[in-house]
């Protein structure tokens, strides 16, 4: 069965018999996790085969797990990783070390995940810290600095590589200057082409070659004084896909944050027509989902080959033996080491 151009979400560990029944109609071309879905590994396993056993294809399972804040698997079951801020920090002491310990922390995290059946992680965020903006990046980006932000969104992605797990870069173009937060209201960036073009683009630019990338609800007047950059074909087609030059899979932040206005199916459509590939889905509500559902295309054509290509680089990584015990070790040394400079 061919997927159609959205990723699902569900409200619990187990999926409903309503719930699998839609999944099975409507074959999205992923399933996305949250803190809601997540109880033991064993159940966490069975819930991702499951979907995959429902839908009839290997589609890719997507989770948020960044470390910090943002982490969907917690301890007890699953170790703690810090916030990408710390590992900024560190780079501006030693930026060997910085590279190799998110390299390590990413390659471990992967190695989690993969066991879990999830193969696709909503990190690297490439956006700047900068002081005044909105909080909800904060010490998820690792430096107010793009060079080092391009170098450790790098490694990051690497280790995920590594482990058989896909990165995807967000929030692409950029929403580290975003005054507000886009979960509650819609951003307006009113930073000129150039200095957009010089800073915010450039971690961006410089990974354009990874195979997916997670589009900001965030206006950039420059380029599009009224919509925002999921909603834009001018920043889709002239920032995202010529400026930076990405031509991987292009997925849509959660469309139903409050930045975006319109029903969800107005939402969805204008995405799709900006030039987003894949709509994202995260609340788990089967009528909204629907709603989605019901008019999403097939993954077809240049989505179509983008989606092949990523996703022909699952497991990729893991064609090269590590003892991820002995990582382990060498990755506790080097965070023992990072918060003992930082103190």
């Amino acid at each position: 069965m061919r997927p159609h151009a959205f990723i699902a979400s569900c409200v619990g560990h187990v999926l409903s018999c309503e719930e699998k029944t839609f999944m099975k109609e409507a074959c999205p071309w992923g399933l996305i996790l949250f803190k809601r879905n997540i109880g033991t590994p064993a159940q966490v396993k069975a819930l991702t085969r499951l979907f995959r056993d429902t839908v009839g294809w290997e589609a890719p399972v997507l989770i948020d797990q960044e470390g910090g804040r943002v982490a969907r698997l917690r301890p007890p079951s699953w170790p703690s990783f810090p916030a990408a801020k710390l590992f900024g920090n560190l780079y501006k002491d030693d930026e060997f070390l910085a590279l190799e310990a998110v390299r390590l922390e990413t390659l471990l995290m992967g190695h989690e995940l993969f066991e879990l059946g999830i193969d696709i992680d909503c990190m690297p965020v490439l956006d700047l810290f900068l002081e005044g903006a909105s909080s909800v990046i904060g010490d998820r980006a690792y430096s107010s600095f793009p060079e080092a932000i391009s170098r450790l969104g790098r490694s990051a992605c690497e280790g995920l590589l590594q482990s058989g797990v896909l990165p995807v870069l967000k929030h692409c173009p950029g929403h580290g200057r975003a005054l507000v937060d886009s979960h509650k209201s819609l951003p307006f960036v009113d930073a000129s082409a150039l200095v957009l073009e010089e800073i915010d683009f450039l971690p961006f630019r410089n990974l354009s070659d990874m195979p997916l990338s997670m589009c900001a609800h965030v206006v950039y007047s420059a380029f599009d004084t009224e919509r925002p950059a999921t909603l834009s074909p001018v920043v889709i087609s002239e920032v995202i896909r010529s400026y930076i030059g990405f031509d991987g899979l292009l997925i849509t932040d959660d469309i139903s944050m409050n930045a975006l206005s319109g029903s969800l199916a107005e939402r969805s459509r204008a995405a799709w027509a900006a030039g987003c590939d894949i709509v994202l889905y995260s609340s788990g509500n089967l009528r909204e989902m629907r709603s989605i559902a019901d008019i999403a295309p097939l993954v077809e054509g240049k989505a179509m080959a983008r989606s092949n290509l990523a996703l022909s680089r699952r497991n990729q990584g893991r064609e090269m033996p590590v003892d991820i015990e002995a990582l382990r070790v060498r990755y506790e040394a080097l965070i023992s080491r990072s918060f003992q400079a930082q103190v």
